[in-house]
């Protein structure tokens, strides 16, 4: 079942380099698509198969090509609507984490990479949940901290009515977290490891705000 829907993916995508941003499979994020390569990016994806890549930027490379981290997520276009004023917002929903085998040259205004999804295959499946919302407990206290003072809003009730891991992926996406430690949640093999990375990266910003009120 598994390499059936493999065959199903593409192993050419369009990609969509976006910093200090990520999505996860069985999440949905919403964009707003404004500069032009973006917008071809778009055009094509919605008259081929929908699919686009999302992955991070390095902090290295050209400014207008940056590096790409090697670990992305494929999602497709699942709503679409075009502004008076040329804009597209699109719903992305996410499918499968892949990694980047070498980026493709071409004289289109985006960039395209060779892709493999082998390594992020579970993706593809429905895991039966080993965690409970019990054992999010302390998650829920430091991010609910973090949050506030951060100055971030989230609606805690909608993601009581998710599963675990569509709410520990949520999480991982809105917090406000570095490029690189977004970057870690994402590349975790599974649901278990993202939980427990939450927690120690969480457990950093705890102690930071602790030794600096201390200080004060």
């Amino acid at each position: 079942m598994i390499n059936m829907i493999n065959k199903d993916l593409p192993k050419k995508i369009p990609v969509f380099p976006l910093s200090n941003f990520i999505i996860f499979p069985k999440t949905t994020v919403p964009l707003n698509i404004f500069e032009p390569r973006y917008i071809q990016m778009i055009d094509d994806s919605m008259r081929n198969n929908r699919y686009i890549g999302m992955i991070q930027p390095k902090r290295t490379g050209n400014l207008k090509k940056p590096d790409l981290h090697k670990v992305g997520c494929i999602g497709k276009i699942t709503s679409f609507n075009e502004t008076d004023d040329g804009r597209y917002l699109i719903v992305l929903n996410g499918i499968c984490r892949y990694e980047t085998i070498g980026e493709i040259s071409s004289s289109k205004l985006y960039r395209e990479c060779e892709v493999n999804f082998n390594n992020f295959s579970n993706d593809l499946v429905e895991q039966k949940e080993i965690i409970k919302f019990s054992d999010l407990k302390q998650v829920f206290n430091d991010l609910k901290k973090l949050f506030e003072q951060q100055g971030y809003q989230i609606n805690w009730k909608d993601l009581e009515n998710q599963s675990v891991e569509q709410t520990i992926n949520t999480l991982s996406m809105a917090s406000p977290f570095t490029l690189e430690e977004k970057q870690i949640l994402l590349e975790t093999k599974n649901l278990m490891d993202r939980k427990k990375k939450l927690e120690e990266i969480l457990v950093t910003y705890t102690n930071y705000n602790f030794t600096n009120k201390t200080i004060q």
